[in-house]
């Protein structure tokens, strides 16, 4: 059993550390990371926090029944609470790639209805027809607004965001230029551009392809692990006894931070960091990034 000196040590040489930490962070500067995204709290619906938390508190209770580890409880309870976000994923970035396909079909359909001499305003609602399921709703809100006689470029500017895509803002810019210029080569360049985002959207099938594999590898690991812990807590007790105590609990949760780091940085291997919006118009996501709302 630890004795209680060697846990005063413990905790004196983490205070020690972070403040050795804290005072090289403010010697040298620590600069916050721009979140190109919105935060957690932001993505979650109030409903979808509610499941997480029924879920979390579930396990956790479960957990604790079983073990009788108050340690293994709570981190069984985050592991359920943040599921989705270690092993999901698949779906965000299937939902990524059939919008960039759409995005390259719909550049098509509006370059082969503008070689009939057709403008802009009259080529984007006769577009609507061709374009993919995925993509109508935000193209509906377009049409909405160019009948409403909004001008068209800042009907295109309501559009992006309504995408939200990085790749669509390539797009829409050379569409915004041509509305306001009205100059020749909008051709050429939505083909260009069409091109460009049939090529991204290779690129993206083969990342999905290795994300795949590593949400995989978190969750053969998860699964073991879990195993692991309540078997010897089943089938062996008198090898995991020290965990009962005060000490064994402090040790357990140390043990746990270690696979809860490696757990993320699995996560972090599985993320593919999109490129930032740059016609995004809103005003809270301008005031978010520091330019003038």
């Amino acid at each position: 059993m630890i004795s209680s000196d060697l846990l005063l040590a413990l905790l004196g040489g983490a205070l020690a550390g972070g403040g050795v930490l804290l005072l090289i962070a403010s010697l040298i500067g620590w600069a916050p990371r721009e979140t190109a995204g919105p935060t957690l709290t932001d993505r979650l619906a109030p409903a979808d926090i509610g499941r997480r938390l029924l879920l979390g508190g579930g396990l956790a209770l479960v957990a604790l029944l079983a073990s009788g580890w108050l340690v293994v409880a709570i981190g069984v309870g985050l592991l359920g609470f943040f599921a989705t976000k270690l092993f999901g994923g698949a779906a965000h970035g299937r939902a990524e790639v059939l919008r960039l396909e759409a995005l390259a079909s719909w550049t098509e359909s509006l370059r082969d209805t503008i070689a009939g001499a057709v403008g802009l305003e009259q080529a984007i609602p006769a577009s609507y027809n061709a374009a993919a399921p995925i993509l109508k709703p935000p193209l509906a809100l377009l049409i909405d607004r160019l009948h409403t006689r909004e001008p068209l470029p800042d009907a295109l500017l309501k559009f992006g965001d309504d995408l939200n895509d990085p790749g669509a803002d390539l797009i829409l810019a050379a569409l915004i230029l041509n509305a306001r210029l009205r100059g020749p080569g909008l051709r050429d360049v939505l083909t260009a551009l069409s091109q460009a985002a049939r090529e991204e959207m290779d690129m993206r099938n083969r990342i999905e392809a290795s994300r795949a594999s590593t949400r995989r590898s978190v969750q053969i690991i998860t699964v073991l692990t879990l195993v692991v812990v309540f078997g010897l807590r089943f089938l062996n007790p008198d090898y995991v006894e020290p965990y009962d105590s005060v000490g064994g609990q402090v040790t357990l949760a140390v043990v746990c931070a270690i696979f809860a780091a490696g757990f993320l940085w699995l996560r972090r291997l599985s993320r593919y960091d999109t490129a930032r919006r740059f016609l995004d118009s809103r005003p809270e996501r301008l005031t978010r990034t520091g330019a003038p709302s």
